[in-house]
């Protein structure tokens, strides 16, 4: 069975290790046909992926032949398989991926497991995400994002990626940690300055750790960089935090069944 990964660098794992992709060319067509998650790609879109506005005047023949490469390249990576992962249809090609082969579906299907178990259990909720996150080894696609296809599945991947740290956060606070995520709080917040929900649970965690004047200055910086580059004001979620922690709001105390939190998510 190969293992194909996505979020990061290209990569196929054999049984006997990673195995190389040569050639530009050669990745992009394997990255689009695997985030297309087993739907059928164009020829034209397949083409548009790897050439853009550089197609060969010949581009059918040697998409084509690159098609051919990839059967061949994957064929020696398996020896035993009968059938060839990658198929044509009247639609288009297409990669065959079963479950577990693929990097970023199990990254969604996990995600998607953490928000079923979500609130009331947060302990099994960190955890799913924890190992979810872990599946990242860098940018999608190692910051190679070929053409409209894949730029549009990699901003699907690094969404999802932004849920799953949101809820990883909010299962942490629900269980007291705020001292253990205080340093990657602050370092998400900062790499994501407009995501207000990562600023709502660095203040949280700021104001549970016992530095409220640290919380509300959070707030501020937040406030001024909301105006600045979107000439927008907090939203009430965002401004309900700043109350609760001006009022001493106890719902603030970090319980699994936090009342805040839960009107937070």
């Amino acid at each position: 069975m190969l293992r194909f990964s996505l979020l990061g660098a290209l990569q196929i794992h054999t049984a006997s290790g990673p195995a190389e992709i040569s050639g530009d060319l050669q990745r992009a067509l394997l990255q689009t046909l695997l985030a297309s998650e087993g739907q059928p790609v164009s020829g034209e879109a397949l083409i548009e992926e790897m050439w853009g506005e550089l197609a060969p005047d010949n581009h059918a023949n040697a998409l084509q032949a690159h098609i051919s490469r990839l059967r061949r390249k994957l064929r020696s990576l398996e020896p035993d398989r009968t059938t060839s992962r990658v198929i044509m249809y009247p639609s288009g090609y297409r990669i065959t991926v079963n479950e577990g082969e693929l990097d970023a579906a199990e990254f969604i299907k996990t995600v998607r497991q953490a928000e079923v178990a979500g609130r009331d259990n947060p302990d099994k909720t960190a955890r799913l995400l924890r190992q979810a996150l872990a599946m990242w080894r860098g940018p999608v696609f190692g910051g190679f994002p070929g053409g409209a296809l894949c730029q549009l599945a990699g901003a699907r991947y690094e969404e999802y990626r932004m849920r799953a740290m949101e809820l990883r956060f909010e299962a942490e606070l629900r269980l007291g940690r705020h001292a253990a995520i205080l340093a990657e709080l602050t370092e998400t917040h900062t790499s994501h300055p407009l995501r207000e929900r990562f600023c709502e649970q660095l203040m949280i965690a700021l104001y549970c750790s016992g530095r409220q004047a640290d919380a509300l200055d959070v707030f501020r910086r937040m406030r001024r960089h909301l105006a600045d580059e979107l000439g927008i004001e907090p939203s009430p979620s965002l401004r309900h935090v700043e109350s609760a922690i001006l009022s001493h709001d106890p719902a603030l105390t970090g319980e699994v069944r936090n009342p805040l939190l839960l009107q937070l998510t």
